[in-house]
């Protein structure tokens, strides 16, 4: 009698720079269970990238329901699938409310949900960077004994699945040997000005940066096409990739880049844990202890980013990507 394959489930439902840091975590669970059927639970935005990772066997988008009959749906898809375990690397509200409607008999659930069987008990759990936090959770959850947990300690996300995809080309600038190029991330959630340095520092950085031999390569949404513009002014052969790059592309783009600056977003994250040297900009509205992105990266903070002041970032620049010469 042939045996069945246990089922196990993964939750991460946003945002991208936190989905990008919980790829650490996924490789691990995936280790763990290495003959296992896993399922992530995530969100639309998140489907082309998780069905081209190699941590799962099948993803489900149907993790944010709209209404009682896509939460009912939901239920019966989770009760259906019988799973042995679920690993919620989301630790939210929304997640907890998944593990609510799962009772009077939820699977062993690893996370803070209320009632759940294996939580992360941790009371420190708040103040660690999502890397180490996530890591002390599956030890908590008995897969990871050793689970590094100091500050600074955790593995970083490893996308090399991503970058042997497909190879990236380096855009050109229409010599017969490609420029180096550096990599602008100058835009962000829309609800969060705040966390954004202004287009204008962008613009000026932009300037120096091609003075010193570098292409400039923007990326955003569609909606950050103005941003590029902006840029585009003092810098007309800079090249705007706004509303042109899926999570993948902007992962390759990094992996060849002499350089990625930008605010803490989600793109960011890619093209740090693909291998960019990175410049990191913070504002106080987020806190680097917990959710930046690891690698050779410097932080730069200041409380209003618009008293980061260009000179700055332009020296720190020069220190991780001190000459276009040195690229290939």
């Amino acid at each position: 009698m042939a045996r069945s394959i246990e089922r196990i489930l993964v939750i991460k439902l946003s945002a991208l720079g936190d989905f990008v840091l919980a790829l650490a975590a996924m490789k691990t669970i995936r280790q763990a269970h290495a003959k296992a059927h896993i399922t992530l639970l995530t969100t639309p935005p998140f489907e082309a990238l998780a069905k081209t990772c190699p941590y799962f066997n099948a993803v489900d988008t149907g993790g944010r329901p709209a209404g009682p009959s896509a939460w009912l749906s939901l239920r019966t898809r989770m009760r259906a699938a019988n799973y042995a375990r679920v690993y919620d690397l989301q630790t939210s509200s929304a997640s907890n409310r998944i593990f609510q409607i799962l009772r009077p008999s939820p699977p062993p659930w690893s996370g803070i949900a209320f009632g759940c069987a294996l939580p992360h008990g941790n009371p420190l759990r708040n103040g660690m960077h999502t890397l180490e936090r996530q890591a002390d959770q599956l030890k908590y959850a008995g897969i990871w004994d050793d689970a590094p947990t100091e500050p600074g300690t955790a593995p970083t996300p490893d996308l090399s699945w991503i970058l042997k995809a497909a190879a990236a080309e380096r855009p050109r600038s229409g010599g017969n040997r490609p420029r180096p190029y550096v990599m602008f991330v100058p835009g962000g959630a829309s609800h969060r000005l705040d966390k954004r340095w202004p287009v204008e520092h962008y613009a000026e950085l932009a300037r120096i940066l091609y003075s010193r031999g570098f292409d400039i390569v923007i990326i955003g949404g569609p909606q950050e096409a103005e941003l590029a513009h902006t840029i585009q002014r003092t810098t007309p052969r800079a090249r705007d990739l706004t509303g042109r790059t899926d999570f993948a592309s902007v992962a390759r783009l990094g992996a060849n880049a002499a350089l990625a600056v930008g605010n803490d977003t989600g793109p960011l994250h890619l093209a740090a844990a693909a291998g960019a040297p990175t410049i990191v900009l913070f504002s106080k509205a987020s806190d680097p202890a917990l959710s930046a992105p690891r690698g050779r990266v410097a932080i730069l903070k200041a409380d209003n980013l618009t008293d980061l002041p260009v000179a700055q970032v332009a020296q720190t620049a020069n220190s991780l990507a001190p000459s276009s010469s040195a690229m290939p």
